[in-house]
């Protein structure tokens, strides 16, 4: 095509934007639907595992307030911190889960696959750090090499990635507690405050305060909980073995179970093993399993089986495979952590795995909008008038590339932007996905937003991944565009069991 005819291409596309897509592509992404990394027949899945924390309950979002308000007041009461961080509240709209934290530089950020920063991603306490700065804090480049940034659970020497849903909080107050010691020009080692805020968020746990704030109100905390019944019930009446391995205490399960499906939920599982310290569990095969009795007492007595509906603390998935015989591809286990839950799963055992993502299903919202399906249409074609133009070195159009590399960018910050105005989608970079997307593809079979979305498919269903094609089969490829709405068709054929 020559100059004038791509020109003209440009201005045809930029008058009639909205009609680069036929009204029936939007909202074709099903927020309820499973997708597959990995071809997978759930016919061969004889055994299903579950963790139980956003797993099995799936918690609602006005937990996290809860989280922060406490942990800041650990750090101002029992830590020393400045009064003045009692100011800050927790803002659900700051952070995005899988970012990563560089600790000297007290610096959190978005990084790619390829392990470089997305520019415009990068804030020091709650203030944006400049493109330039990030840049000379790298030595001249975006990229952060692997030995710095992670190792095979997301901590590197001094950089963190932030993986579980529990960190939104953190990442927060993290935020907040830097942006109070810059804003007054404070002094402060960033290994001790990133230490003590980390700290201050495990006391929560640890003290038992979140699990005592969902107790008191189920209703308000714990979501879906008629759909986790649902699940179980439908994999047991197919004659489906299930197993809960999680690193809650017993007394937190239970009470959450039977919230959930009932004062018989133990009778659903072949067995039940709680406080199992992942992700040591699927590594360390020291420590043995032990018994708690009906009051969750430890008991003395050596295990050598493993009984259905009792419950069992700690031990070690060595022993748990060799008690069981659960082996390889005949095993699904969902959680929702990539590495504590997945990683070792997939890679060192042979499980199947299944990530619960539950901010996949505002994404998938997102991207059914008429603003993102023409933002992004719109920045593709651009990108393709960029590549061709490249071939005229005219004054004018030099003029014109510019432009575009302009309009560009601004559509790219736009996009981002309907996803979180600091960091975008947890998915993807401008073009590249996130390290966490990484994660989730080399960690994970299937992923979802919830169990509930196993209610949408038959028992003996065959999931198949698109092929989506490599940079050099793409010119040969139409887009490929995914149908369906459904709308849990067996939810309602399971009421009848209660």
């Amino acid at each position: 095509m020559c100059l004038m005819g791509l020109m003209r291409a440009w201005r045809r596309h930029r008058l009639h934007a909205p009609d680069l897509l036929p009204p029936e592509v939007c909202s074709l992404l099903n927020p309820a639907a499973i997708y597959a990394n990995n071809e997978i027949s759930l016919h061969d899945v004889e055994v299903y595992g579950f963790d139980y924390d956003y797993t099995l309950a799936q918690y609602a979002d006005s937990l996290h307030p809860e989280i922060f308000n406490a942990a800041r007041d650990i750090l101002i009461e029992h830590y020393k911190y400045p009064e003045g961080i009692r100011k800050y509240d927790y803002n659900p709209s700051f952070a995005i889960r899988g970012l990563h934290y560089d600790i000297q530089k007290s610096l959190l950020m978005k990084i790619d696959a390829f392990h470089y920063v997305q520019l415009g991603t990068a804030y020091r306490g709650l203030q944006p750090v400049p493109d330039e700065e990030v840049i000379d804090l790298y030595g001249g480049t975006q990229h952060i090499p692997l030995y710095q940034m992670s190792d095979f659970y997301g901590k590197g020497p001094s950089i963190k990635q932030f993986m579980d849903i529990f960190s939104l909080p953190e990442m927060a107050l993290l935020s907040c507690v830097v942006d109070h010691f810059l804003g007054h020009g404070l002094e402060f080692d960033q290994a001790h405050l990133y230490k003590d805020v980390t700290d201050a968020i495990r006391d929560v746990h640890v003290k038992g305060l979140m699990y005592q704030w969902i107790e008191r109100d189920m209703e308000k905390y714990i979501l879906r909980g008629d759909e986790t019944f649902a699940v179980l019930s439908r994999l047991v009446d197919h004659g489906k073995q299930l197993f809960l391995i999680t690193n809650s205490p017993f007394s937190f399960v239970d009470k959450g179970m039977r919230h959930m499906v009932g004062p018989d939920w133990r009778q659903l599982f072949d067995v039940v093993i709680v406080q199992a310290d992942k992700p040591s569990f699927f590594t360390d095969p020291r420590k043995p399993f032990r018994k708690l009795d009906e009051k969750g007492s430890l008991q003395w007595d050596r295990i050598t089986s493993l009984e259905k509906g009792k419950i069992y603390r700690q031990g070690n998935l060595f022993d748990f495979l060799r008690l069981t015989e659960w082996r390889g591809p005949r095993v699904l286990y969902f959680g929702d952590h990539l590495y504590s839950d997945l990683a070792d799963l997939m890679l060192r055992h042979g499980w199947r795995t299944g990530a619960i993502i539950p901010e996949l299903e505002r994404e998938i919202r997102i991207i059914n909008t008429e603003q993102y399906m023409h933002s992004l249409t719109w920045q593709q074609a651009l990108t393709g008038l960029l590549e061709r133009m490249q071939t005229y070195q005219d004054a004018e159009s030099r003029q014109v590339l510019a432009s575009w590399v302009k309009e560009r960018q601004e559509l790219r910050c736009l996009t981002k932007a309907l996803f979180n105005a600091q960091f975008g989608s947890i998915f993807r970079t401008f073009h590249n996905p996130t390290y966490f997307s990484r994660r989730l593809v080399r960690f994970s079979d299937l992923y979802m937003a919830s169990l509930s979305c196993l209610l949408n498919y038959r028992v003996d269903f065959t999931f198949y991944p698109r092929r989506t094609p490599l940079q050099h089969e793409a010119p040969l490829w139409m887009d490929q565009l995914c149908t369906g709405c459904m709308k849990t068709p067996f939810l309602s054929d399971m009421a009848h069991i209660r």
